[in-house]
C-alpha cells in the first residue's frame, strides 16, 4: 500500500479516537457493511454471467416485484450482521417486519439493499443505503424502537454499484468517501470532507410525472426550465438517472437538487420514497456535507415516523435550491 493512503479500517480508528462520543464498536459495524457491500458488488458485476438478473415472482411489503438482486442483497446484507453481535435489530425494506439477532448488540442497522433495482437489467449504476441507530440494550428491540428521528442517527451512508463501487458515509462528523481498490481487496479513501455546493444549476426529478405536482413543485421547476429568460438568470440541466443513490451521489460530488416530491398520482401514497430506508439515511448524509433534506414542508430529520415503512415526499440537495423549494410551499400554502 503506497504511503499516503488511508484504508477503510484506518480511517474509522482515527476518528474513534479524535472523537470520543463515538461508540466504540461502530467502526466494526462499518467494516462489516463494508464486507457485504463488496459481496453485492461482485455479484452485481458478475450480471448475466450469475444468473442474478432478471425477476421474481414474489412481492415485498410494498407490493413491487422483487429482483434476484434484491433478494440476494438482502440475504447477505441479513447474514453479514446476524453472524456477529453487534446489531440487536435489523430492518429491511425488502422485509415486512423487523429481523432480531438473537447474539444482541449495541445497535439497530436499517437498510435498502439494493436502491434503483429497476435499473439493474440495463446496467445501470445501483446502490445501498444503510441507517444506523443506537439500541437498548436492556432488552430485545421492539417495532418503537426503530421508529427515531433521522437525527437520531449515529451513522448513515450508501454503496453505489457503478464504473467504481464506492462506500460514502458519515459518522455525524462530514460525509466521506472512499473506493474499493480490487487489487488489495480495501476501501480506500478518495473523497475526504465533501462539501455540496450550495447553489447549483442542474435538477433531478421525473419530469413524467409533471401533471400530478404540486403548485410549487411545478412553480420551480417551470422556472429552472426558462433559465436565464425568466427570474433565475441562468440555465439548469436536468439529470434523472431513476436510482436515488446515483442521482444523489452525483449532488453530492458536485451539487444539484434531487426531487422525489408529493404527487396526486396515487393520493392514498403522501409520497413515494421511504422514510426510514431512504430519505432519513440520505438527509444525513447529504445535511453532514452542507446540504439540505426537506418534504418541501419539513426537515427530514425532524420528522417522527409513524411505521417501519412510511412514505415522504423527499426534496434534498444544494442548500439554497431546497430553501427556495420550501419558501414556495409556504407561499403556496398561505394562499
Amino acid at each position: 500500500m503506497p504511503a499516503g493512503r488511508i484504508k477503510l479500517s484506518e480511517y474509522l480508528s482515527q476518528q474513534l479516537a479524535e472523537h470520543p462520543s463515538l461508540h466504540r464498536d461502530l467502526g466494526k459495524l462499518v467494516l462489516d457493511l463494508a464486507k457485504a457491500v463488496q459481496e453485492i458488488a461482485l455479484l452485481i458485476s458478475q450480471g448475466a454471467l450469475a444468473g442474478v438478473l432478471g425477476s421474481l415472482e414474489s412481492q415485498n411489503v410494498q407490493g413491487e416485484t422483487q429482483k434476484k438482486l434484491d433478494v440476494l442483497s438482502d440475504e447477505i446484507l441479513i447474514q453479514t450482521l446476524r453472524s456477529g453481535s453487534l446489531v440487536a435489530g435489523i430492518a429491511s425494506e425488502e422485509n415486512d417486519e423487523p429481523i432480531t439477532n438473537p447474539k444482541g448488540g449495541s445497535f439497530l442497522c436499517l437498510f435498502d439493499p439494493l436502491d434503483g433495482s429497476s435499473n439493474i437489467d440495463v446496467n445501470v449504476s445501483v446502490g445501498t443505503i444503510f441507517a444506523i441507530y443506537e439500541a437498548n440494550q436492556q432488552r430485545s428491540p421492539e417495532l418503537p424502537d426503530y421508529l427515531q428521528t433521522g437525527r437520531k442517527q449515529i451513522a448513515a451512508g450508501y454503496a453505489i454499484y457503478g464504473p467504481a463501487t464506492m462506500l460514502v458515509f458519515s459518522l455525524g462528523n462530514g460525509t466521506t468517501g472512499f473506493t474499493f481498490e480490487a487489487a488489495s481487496g480495501e476501501f480506500i479513501l478518495t473523497h475526504p470532507k465533501i462539501q455540496i455546493p450550495a447553489d447549483t444549476s442542474e435538477f433531478a426529478i421525473n419530469t413524467s410525472n409533471e401533471r400530478f405536482w404540486e403548485e410549487p413543485v411545478s412553480r420551480y421547476i417551470n422556472e429552472c426550465k426558462k433559465g436565464k429568460t425568466d427570474v433565475r438568470g441562468r440555465d439548469f440541466n436536468m439529470r434523472w438517472i431513476a436510482s436515488m443513490v446515483a442521482d444523489v451521489h452525483r449532488i453530492l460530488m458536485r451539487g444539484g437538487i434531487f426531487m422525489y416530491p408529493k404527487d396526486n398520482k396515487d393520493p392514498s401514497k403522501p409520497g413515494r420514497l421511504r422514510l426510514m430506508y431512504e430519505a432519513n439515511p440520505m438527509s444525513f448524509v447529504v445535511e453532514q456535507a452542507g446540504g439540505l433534506g426537506s418534504t418541501g414542508r419539513q426537515r427530514i430529520l425532524d420528522i417522527k415516523p409513524e411505521s417501519i415503512h412510511q412514505r415522504i415526499p423527499v426534496i434534498l440537495g444544494s442548500k439554497n435550491e431546497v430553501e427556495r423549494v420550501e419558501q414556495y410551499h409556504r407561499e403556496h400554502d398561505r394562499a
